[in-house]
């Protein structure tokens, strides 16, 4: 009878522990009320750490008293040209490996053939560790014309606490719960703890993955790039009158020059066309003028017209 209820009232204190759980303070309360029923408290670091991110003070204590305690989401979106994509991509690719990350998303687009010139371009996301980011933008801006970059943060080092002591506090209850099958007297309570076991694996497991995710997002930056293939980069920085007027003429020159190649392409590709619709014209205006020149003819061919006499008046 008192193995009975002592299990009893473990039950009784382990499910409280699963519903403190569930407010985002579970830790320490389910430690005291083990505690209460077999005189073992449960020290939780990730709890205690969590108290501290709580409390009010300077920035520069705030998530544990240092910034490297902090977790923060890292990304960064960059802009930016080359004149040879495949180099470009080749030398990124090699220094991504270099520095530990992937890419995670490639696409590539290989432009249309209908101009002179080709417009490709590239879209790209990588994953790159966190303390490497800033060895490789600046590879980045070393090897293109970037345009533009931005990057934000997130911090989301509570959640991550949180989260953190939510998985020590499910397995801390996952082994209690299996010392309770152990000394289990009779088959309902063993029912009843494989019941608990199976829905505290369950959320385990769900909250270990959240748990990955966070971690993977935080030890690696995310980098989106987009890299266009051009002739002539853009200018970054501000220009004076002359600078801009010079620009502006080599690029209308330029213009003109891909114009003049694009009328000469087409010319010569529609030139069977081009032939057949010249010939058809110069039929037509053949047949027009022979038509006019039989109607000239003819109209020289007739009779010049003449006024009939006049019939002398009778005088009465």
């Amino acid at each position: 009878m008192k193995g009975k209820k002592l299990i009893s009232l473990l039950l009784a204190a382990l499910m409280t522990m699963a519903a403190l759980a569930g407010c985002g303070a579970a830790t320490e309360a389910a430690a005291d009320n083990m505690a209460a029923v077999q005189e073992m408290k449960v020290e939780s670091p990730a709890a205690e750490e969590m108290g501290v991110l709580y409390s009010t003070g300077d920035s520069a204590d705030t998530a544990g008293g240092t910034m490297s305690d902090q977790k923060l989401i890292t990304r960064v979106n960059i802009s930016a040209e080359t004149e040879d994509l495949d180099g470009l991509l080749e030398e990124l690719s090699g220094r991504i490996t270099e520095l530990g990350g992937y890419v995670e998303y490639q696409d590539i687009y290989n432009g249309s053939t209908r101009s002179s010139y080709r417009y490709r371009s590239a879209s790209l996301t990588i994953r790159i560790p966190a303390e490497n980011l800033n060895g490789f933008v600046e590879r980045v801006k070393g090897a293109s014309n970037v345009v533009s970059m931005n990057q934000s943060q997130e911090n989301v080092t509570l959640t991550y606490v949180a989260t953190e002591s939510r998985v020590q506090a499910l397995e801390t209850e996952q082994a209690r719960l299996l010392e309770l099958m152990e000394q289990a007297e009779t088959m309902t309570d063993l029912l009843e703890i494989e019941e608990r076991l199976t829905e505290v694996r369950y959320e385990l497991e769900s909250v270990t993955s959240q748990l990955r995710v966070l971690s993977n997002q935080v030890d690696y930056a995310t980098v989106e790039l987009s890299i266009e293939q051009v002739t002539v980069f853009t200018e970054v920085e501000e220009q004076t009158v002359w600078q801009r007027i010079g620009t502006g003429f080599r690029k209308n020159l330029k213009n003109l020059g891909e114009g003049l190649v694009d009328f000469l392409v087409w010319a010569v590709t529609y030139s069977p066309q081009l032939v057949i619709l010249a010939a058809v014209i110069a039929a037509v205006i053949l047949l027009l003028r022979r038509g006019g020149k039989k109607r000239r003819a003819k109209k020289n061919q007739m009779p010049p017209f003449q006024t009939p006499p006049h019939e002398p008046k009778e005088q009465g």
